[in-house]
């Protein structure tokens, strides 16, 4: 089964983030396919390169950007919300890149499931 994830919430504002990555790490596991993650609204700070969380909190951004090299993921954020927090090209970690809502729409069209997580 083919999946496609949108991820709104920020990385440590709620639980949804947590889930989202769990629930990816969960389906590649069971050798199903991701086709597309993409963080939206508040979700674009997933991306941001130079976040540094405690050393005793699991680390989303690096987590993200490890899967995504691992399984090949395509981890897209979303150009006008990126701008409108002022997350650029030069900011965005390893693994994620700036992509509209075009990317969005295809990932829900070509996968069988999309799931919306916070």
């Amino acid at each position: 089964m083919k999946f496609a994830i949108q991820i709104n919430s920020s990385p440590y504002h709620a639980s949804a983030s947590v889930t989202a990555f769990r629930f990816a790490t969960a389906v590649l596991a069971q050798r199903h396919e991701i086709f597309r993650v993409f963080f939206y609204h508040e979700g674009i700070y997933h991306a941001l390169k130079s976040a540094a969380p405690p050393d005793d909190e699991l680390s989303l951004f690096k987590s993200w950007s490890e899967l995504a090299q691992k399984h090949d993921l395509d981890l897209v954020v979303c150009i006008s919300a990126a701008q409108r927090r002022g997350l650029t090209n030069e900011n965005i970690a390893d693994g994620f890149r700036l992509g509209g809502l075009g990317q969005l729409l295809e990932a829900t069209i070509l996968s069988d499931r999309f799931l919306v997580f916070g």
